[in-house]
């Protein structure tokens, strides 16, 4: 292809800028901006191939209303108009659920590395009765957000640090929260099931201590939920609510 293509990458505010000579040099080099890692980008392509399984599997364990459970007993701290993310949305179950739990306009973006996932979220939202113009979907990487330093009130994720390093994952989520926003994750605990889901989905949880430790270096944790064990949702989950120090 003669002539030259400019690519802009953005990360927080730090922008570069790459001068590419052909197609395929643009191709790869917007499939590493998106990808951002091999781990990463394998866990994409997968999740692009088991999108409809996992949103089953999902649904049919209850993992809604546990959810729904969960933020009536503790709502999320965000006011009218908050700036939330949903990191590694899947198929938009947390999505969906903190629509239903927040009765006030918001700005809530949901993103996630898999391109299939991203559609499937879309969809679920276009037939529930939420308030379908507080969504924003787009499809990106954990580890690069496409969010300015300090941009966002609240960053929740469930299953999604299990596919990353877990220091480099809550470094990039603690940049984009201002300070005194929160970060809602909930971790894959160890046990029976969780193996199974380590198994069927490809990832690898992290030790809760350190994902204790590591969460205390950028965050203040202000509580720690263990479900119910007769909720699915209990067998491999937990809750960690922290506000950003």
């Amino acid at each position: 292809m003669a002539g030259t293509l400019q690519l802009r990458a953005t990360s927080g505010k730090e922008i570069r800028t790459t001068v590419v000579e052909s197609l395929s040099e643009a191709r790869e080099l917007m499939e590493y901006a998106l990808n951002g890692t091999k781990t990463e980008a394998r866990a994409g392509s997968y999740y692009d191939r088991i999108a409809r399984l996992y949103d089953l599997t999902f649904k049919l364990n209850g993992y809604g209303r546990s959810l729904d459970e969960y933020f009536a007993t503790y709502p999320l701290p965000v006011s009218r108009g908050a700036r939330i993310l949903d990191a590694g949305c899947g198929t938009g179950l947390l999505t969906l659920a903190l629509l239903r739990a927040i009765r006030f306009p918001v700005s809530l973006t949901a993103l996630d590395l898999s391109s299939t996932s991203v559609a499937a979220a879309r969809k679920s939202l276009y037939y529930s009765p939420g308030r379908k113009r507080d969504v924003t979907f787009t499809q990106g990487n954990l580890l690069c957000l496409p969010f300015a330093d300090e941009s966002l009130d609240v960053v929740v994720t469930s299953g999604a640090l299990e596919y990353v390093p877990l220091a480099e994952g809550l470094t990039e989520l603690a940049r984009v929260i201002a300070p005194g926003g929160h970060l809602l994750h909930f971790p894959v605990h160890p046990g029976i099931a969780g193996v199974v889901l380590e198994i069927l989905f490809r990832f690898k949880s992290h030790p809760p201590q350190e994902v204790i430790t590591r969460t205390e270096e950028h965050f203040r944790i202000m509580h720690q939920y263990r479900f119910p064990p007769q909720q699915a949702i209990g067998w491999s989950k937990t809750a960690i609510l922290a506000q950003k120090v």
